[in-house]
C-alpha cells in the first residue's frame, strides 16, 4: 500500500510595492508620501505606486498623466532597474537559504517550494514568517507571504493582506477562502472576460467553482472545466527553479515621436550601453542582438542578427544595432518613432577569457570594467559615453578613442 501523499506548502513572496519602497527607503524625504516611478514624460507609464498614491485610485501600467491628473502631490520618480535588481539578488538569496525551489516570477516575486524544508526548518507557516522577517532585516523592506497547497492559492492569498501580510491557506480551508472572493481574482478573468461571465450570474469564485462547464464554454470553450478546476484551488503545477534567462533588454517611450536620425542613433548608442551593462552583471554573454522599433502609428518591427563569439562589449552590440537600425531607416526614410529597443538573447554564462583573444576585445573589456566600476561607485549619471552625445549621431571611428564624457557630478 502506497503511503498517503504529503500536501506541499508552496509560498508565493511579493514584495509590497517593490520599486517605490525601495526608493522610499533610499530617500526619508519620500516616506510617506504619494510616490510613482515611471517615466516623466508625457507617454511614461508608471512601474510602480507606493501605498499613499494607491488610495486615489493609481496603480501601475497606469499612463504617468493619469496619475498626475488624479494626485497632484504625486511624487514621480525615474525607475533605477539596476538598483532594484540588485535588491532583489539580496531578497532572492534568502529564498535560496530556505529551498533549491525557487521560481522567480520578477524582481520581487517568487515561488518557493519548501515542502522538504519543513522537517528541519518549522512548518511553512514559520518558514514564512522568518523570510519576512530576514527580509526586513536585511533590507528594511516589508513583503507579504502566501502560503497555501498550490502555486494558484498560494499567490491568490498573498495578495489579501497586503503591504506586510502573511495568509495560510491550509489544504482543508482552501474553498473556504476562495469561495467569497470575486472571480477577477483568478488569473485571466480580468476586464475583458469579466462582464461576460458575470452576465451568467457569476460573482464569486464559489459560483464559478459550482458552474456547470456547459454555461461557461460561450466564454471559455473547450477550457471551461479547467477554469472550474482552477476556481476550486486545483493546481499541480510544480515550482520550477530558476530558469535561465532569455534576454536582457532596454527600450525607450519617447515623449514626443522622433524622426531625427542622428538622435535616434544616440538613444540606440545608449540603449546598447545599458543593456550591455546588465549582461555583464549577470556574467551572461549574448550571441544574437536585436533592435526594436515602433512607429507613431504603433506598427512594431524587430531586427536582429547573430554575434559569434558571444559577447558582452558594449562597442561590438552598438556597432550591431546601430547597424541595424540604419537598415531600417534606410528602407523607411523619414519615419517617426514612438519606440526604441535594444536586446541581447541566447545568453549563456560567460567563458573564462581566451589568452589569444584579439587585441581589441581585450581592450573593449577592460574600458567596459571601468566603466562599470565606476557607475558603481558614483552612480550611473557619473559616465556616459560620448556617442550619445555627439550631435552628429555618429561612433568614433578612432578604435583607440574611450567614447566616453563625464556626466553630471554625482553628488557627494
Amino acid at each position: 500500500m502506497l503511503p498517503p501523499m504529503i500536501p506541499r506548502s508552496i509560498l508565493h513572496v511579493d514584495m509590497d510595492a517593490f520599486y517605490a519602497a525601495v526608493e522610499q527607503r533610499d530617500d526619508p524625504a519620500l516616506r510617506g508620501r504619494p510616490v510613482i516611478v515611471g517615466g516623466i514624460g508625457g507617454r511614461g507609464v508608471v512601474a510602480a505606486a507606493s501605498y499613499e498614491v494607491r488610495r486615489y485610485g493609481v496603480h501601475s501600467a497606469m499612463p504617468v498623466r493619469e496619475a498626475l491628473r488624479r494626485c497632484r502631490e504625486v511624487v514621480c520618480v525615474p525607475p533605477r532597474i539596476d538598483h532594484y535588481a540588485a535588491v532583489s539578488r539580496q531578497v532572492f538569496s534568502i529564498f535560496h537559504e530556505v529551498t533549491p525551489l525557487v521560481q522567480g516570477l520578477s524582481l520581487d516575486e517568487a515561488f518557493l517550494d519548501v515542502t522538504a524544508s519543513t522537517g528541519a526548518r518549522g512548518s511553512a507557516e514559520h518558514i514564512a514568517r522568518e523570510i519576512k522577517r530576514r527580509i526586513h532585516a536585511d533590507t528594511g523592506l516589508t513583503a507579504s507571504v502566501g502560503v497555501a497547497p498550490s502555486k494558484l492559492v498560494a499567490k491568490i492569498a498573498s495578495d489579501l493582506r497586503k503591504p506586510d501580510g502573511l495568509v495560510v491557506v491550509r489544504p482543508g480551508e482552501v474553498h473556504a477562502t476562495l469561495d467569497p472572493l470575486p472571480i477577477r481574482r483568478l488569473f485571466g478573468i480580468g476586464a475583458k472576460t469579466a462582464p461576460h461571465v458575470e452576465a451568467l450570474g457569476i460573482a464569486t469564485l464559489g459560483d464559478l467553482r459550482r458552474a456547470d462547464p456547459a454555461r461557461l464554454r460561450s466564454v471559455f470553450g473547450r477550457h471551461a472545466e479547467s477554469v472550474i478546476a482552477r476556481a476550486g484551488g486545483i493546481d499541480d503545477r510544480p515550482v520550477v527553479p530558476d530558469r535561465d534567462e532569455k534576454q536582457i533588454s532596454a527600450e525607450e517611450t519617447f515623449d514626443r515621436d522622433v524622426a531625427d536620425p542622428a538622435r535616434l542613433r544616440a538613444e540606440v548608442v545608449r540603449l546598447a550601453d545599458k543593456a550591455c551593462a546588465r549582461l555583464r552583471a549577470r556574467g551572461l554573454v549574448a550571441a544574437c542582438v536585436t533592435v526594436k522599433i515602433r512607429r507613431r502609428d504603433f506598427e512594431t518591427y524587430t531586427r536582429q542578427r547573430r554575434v559569434e563569439p558571444p559577447t558582452q562589449e558594449t562597442r561590438v552590440v552598438t556597432r550591431i544595432a546601430r547597424e541595424l537600425l540604419d537598415a531600417w531607416l534606410a528602407s523607411q526614410p523619414g519615419a517617426a518613432l514612438r519606440l526604441l529597443g535594444v536586446g541581447v538573447s541566447d545568453l549563456v554564462e560567460q567563458r573564462q577569457a581566451d589568452l589569444f583573444e584579439v587585441r581589441e576585445s581585450t581592450r573593449n573589456r577592460q574600458l567596459d570594467a571601468a566603466v562599470d566600476e565606476i557607475r558603481a561607485r558614483f552612480g550611473r549619471s557619473a559616465l556616459a559615453r560620448a556617442s550619445t552625445l555627439d550631435e552628429a549621431g555618429s561612433t568614433r571611428t578612432n578604435p583607440a578613442a574611450t567614447n566616453l564624457h563625464p556626466g553630471p557630478r554625482p553628488p557627494r
